[in-house]
Formats: C-alpha cells, sequence, structure tokens
C-alpha cells in the first residue's frame, strides 16, 4: 500500500481507535465501531483492515487489557533470560534493526554549528509528521494533526547553529523506509541528543523489539536504575524521534495504555499495527 493512502485510511481508523479505546472493554462489535465512525460495516472493515492488516474485531483483542497485562508478562520473562545469560538488555537476544550514537560533549556545546540537517514533512501511516536528519542519521521525528510549523521552529531551536534544507523528496523516501516492514527497510541510524540518563532509557527501548511492551518499572530495570521509573516517564517525555525510539511500547504496570506526548489513539494504532506485522 503506498503511504499516501495508508495515510488517508489512517485518519479513518484512529476515529475507530478511539472509539475502541473508550470502549474495550464492552468488547464493541463491529456494527457498533461503524455507527461510531458513521461508516458502514463494510467500508469500515475494508478501510481497517488495508491499513493494520488485520480486522478491526482482531484489533480490539491485540490492545484490550488482557492482551497488555499478558504482553508485560511476556516481557519480565525475557528481562529474565537475558539476565540469566549474562545479557544487560534484550537487544542481543534478536536482530538490532536500529542502531544510535549519542552527541559528543564538544558537538552538545557547538550546539550542531555547520551541521547540514535535511528536513521534511513526511506521510506515514500515523498521520503527518516533520522528519529530520544528517549525513550520521535521522535526528529527528514528531507527529502533527494540524499545525507542522511549530515542529519545525523546534527542529531549528534543538540545532541552532546548524544549516537547514527542506527536502520533501528524500524525506518521502526515508520515511517510507522507516515504516517498511523492519526485515525490509534494513539498518536504521539516529542521532541522539539529551542527558546520559535520557539516552540510557532510549538505548533501552530501541533494544527492545514490537512484540514487547514494558511498564515504567522494567525499562528502570534494564537500565539498572530501579527506582528511576519517574524519570524514565520524564525521559519518554522528551523523546524527538517518534516511533524509532519506541516509546510507544511503555504502558503502566497495570496494563493500561498511558499518555503519549502524540496521542493515545496514535500510541494503539503502533501497538496495534506494529503487533499485526508480527502476528
Amino acid at each position: 500500500m503506498n503511504k499516501p493512502e495508508s495515510h488517508r485510511h489512517y485518519v479513518v481508523v484512529e476515529k475507530a481507535i478511539s472509539f475502541i479505546t473508550t470502549h474495550f472493554d464492552q468488547q464493541p462489535t463491529l456494527t457498533d465501531i461503524a455507527q461510531a465512525v458513521h461508516m458502514s460495516e463494510q467500508h469500515l472493515q475494508r478501510v481497517f483492515s488495508q491499513w493494520a492488516g488485520i480486522s478491526p474485531k482482531r484489533f480490539l483483542q491485540l490492545i484490550t487489557k488482557q492482551a497488555a497485562m499478558n504482553a508485560l508478562k511476556d516481557t519480565q520473562n525475557l528481562i529474565e533470560a537475558s539476565e540469566k545469560v549474562g545479557l544487560s538488555g534484550t537487544g542481543r537476544l534478536h536482530d538490532l534493526m536500529v542502531t544510535c550514537e549519542g552527541l559528543t560533549p564538544g558537538e552538545v556545546k557547538n550546539a550542531a554549528e555547520g551541521v547540514l540537517i535535511h528536513y521534511a514533512v513526511v506521510t506515514t501511516p500515523f498521520g503527518q509528521a516533520v522528519l529530520g536528519w544528517t549525513q550520521r542519521g535521522i535526528c529527528y521525528l514528531q507527529f502533527f494533526d494540524k499545525k507542522k510549523q511549530h515542529l519545525i521552529d523546534d527542529l531549528f531551536k534543538q540545532w541552532p547553529r546548524a544549516n537547514f534544507i527542506l527536502n520533501n523528496a528524500d524525506g518521502a523516501i526515508l520515511s517510507q523506509k522507516i515504516f517498511s516492514s523492519p526485515l525490509e527497510r534494513g539498518k536504521i541510524h539516529l542521532i541522539l541528543k539529551g542527558t546520559n540518563f535520557q539516552i540510557k532509557v532510549w538505548e533501552a527501548l530501541i533494544n527492545t523489539h514490537a512484540s514487547q511492551q514494558l511498564s515504567y518499572s522494567q525499562v528502570s530495570q534494564l537500565i539498572d536504575s530501579p527506582k528511576a521509573s519517574r524519570a524514565v516517564g520524564t525521559a519518554l517525555a522528551n523523546n524527538t524521534i517518534g516511533y524509532l525510539i519506541p516509546c510507544h511500547r511503555v504502558i503502566k504496570n497495570t496494563g493500561d495504555i498511558g499518555n503519549y506526548r502524540w496521542g493515545v489513539e496514535r500510541k494503539i494504532a503502533m501497538l496495534g499495527w506494529e503487533k499485526a506485522l508480527n502476528d
């Protein structure tokens, strides 16, 4: 499916997800969901399945609280397994398709002076986003619903001494690579700008995979800071490379989805979409 079509479908799917999120404990039928989004059952079934690769009913099953609790339990088992074989995290238990590096203190101090940053407004399966990248890797990916300029301004503020060039053509190609199946997209490299603690949290999440969901306390265990759950939440809130630093995989230990800086519906969409790809 081409990405513009995927985005158009997501607009409809997001409305359906909003209804599912509010009523999942009642296990709404396809008729219920279709009525909520003012669409025929057949049309919704087609659009939803084309976007997610699964039916609305199956998507509902994937994001119920019980499914989330099971995912948390599986993650705990994975963490335990990694510890038994002497690993500090889970990243070496599977092929890592996203790599990263933090900026050096000198680079932070110089505020990327002289660095050329390409940026673009791109269409993704989860709506539109502002994407930024350098020759070394991706440095920015934030989603928006209505106003894009404040994100572009934010990108400029993050790298005040860099040189910027609008490059929508290459941005579209890079976006398609990002949101392809991990087996198809190959390696993607990220450039991280944050405190040492934030980068540690982000790296731990990059080392997870799509079938995992983690609680804040489990993330704090992964970085050997078991009492830092609140600080983990702050690090997630400061993430400016959405999806690729998968903070959407972090949920509450009760199984509730929790907050997300780009919207709860988008978070649920990412979780369901990833699960569908790996189902």
